[in-house]
């Protein structure tokens, strides 16, 4: 068991310094005038750094016809440390996309107990093409972000399944709150969740469809929430 927890570990370490090698040259690209200066360079607020008046705005605005205050605020942390230097601000989104592909290959092993499977799963993700906008275009942080507290929703329901409790579930609400508040089109999540209690939890059966459903009845209020917001 230990040995295999140090493969684990070693698999994660081996993941994270693939991808960071695979986007470094994205770190040493500029800032581009297709949404950036909206959301960085020209932005006032963001430019502002990490202040109340930062926190006041991005929880209020809509621009870009979204609400995505934690967006928001991890441009505004980002100038905090990097002012305009691009590359801090690359950096940060390659860095999230290497977690967001460890977490993934951490869910589906515990899903499946499959290490090679779950290995392929989180490299196809890792170098998929579909990513490379996200990663490389500072302007859809939103995604990348949205994805980590996607995946840790995950992570907390299964958690949450595996001995349910109201501390549980609150966090599975908090990483779920987060995720709609980077990208608003989280709101597909307890829908998956409720996938996962077919596949692989195998909960319906053992369970009547109709109480999964009052399960994730917050989660809804969520989302209702989050729509009305946007």
């Amino acid at each position: 068991m230990q040995l295999r927890k140090m493969q684990n570990v070693g698999i994660c370490v081996l993941m994270l310094a693939v991808v960071m090698a695979l986007y470094s040259p994205v770190i040493g690209h500029p800032f581009v005038n297709y949404d950036d200066d909206d959301y960085v360079t020209e932005n006032a607020h963001i430019r502002g750094g990490v202040a109340w008046s930062t926190v006041a705005w991005a929880f209020v605005s809509a621009e870009h016809a979204n609400w995505h205050p934690l967006t928001w605020m991890s441009h505004a942390l980002d100038f905090e440390f990097y002012g305009l230097q691009p590359s801090g601000h690359h950096f940060t989104s390659v860095a999230v996309h290497a977690l967001n592909t460890m977490m993934l290959f951490l869910l589906a092993l515990y899903a499946t107990r499959r290490t090679g499977a779950s290995l392929a799963l989180a490299l196809l993700f890792a170098v998929h093409p579909i990513n490379v906008e996200s990663v490389a275009w500072v302007a859809e942080r939103k995604n990348v972000l949205s994805t980590f507290f996607f995946f840790l929703t995950l992570g907390a329901y299964g958690w949450y399944v595996r001995r349910p409790h109201w501390a549980r579930y609150a966090l599975l609400m908090i990483f779920f709150a987060c995720g709609l508040m980077s990208k608003p089109m989280l709101v597909t999540a307890p829908f998956v969740l409720l996938l996962l209690d077919w596949w692989p939890l195998e909960r319906i059966g053992k369970i009547a469809f109709l109480r999964l459903l009052v399960e994730k009845t917050p989660l809804f209020a969520l989302c209702v929430a989050g729509i009305f917001r946007h």
